[in-house]
């Protein structure tokens, strides 16, 4: 038994999983810390996300 996301709460945390995809894709990190962090953001969704946010590449 999981926790299941569905509905619109699934859908918001979808575009936040993107949105932070895109603005990794988008910083001035190399290639190898982008790939690492959107690895990390698919891979571990809420965790990788609050690490993200602390963390991440800012710009």
């Amino acid at each position: 038994m999981g926790i299941e996301v569905t509905g619109l709460l699934g859908l918001i945390w979808l575009i936040i999983i993107i949105w932070a995809i895109v603005k990794v894709a988008k910083s001035g990190a190399g290639a190898i810390s982008k790939l690492l962090w959107i690895l990390i953001l698919l891979i571990f969704p809420v965790v990788g996300l609050i690490i993200w946010l602390l963390l991440g590449p800012k710009g």
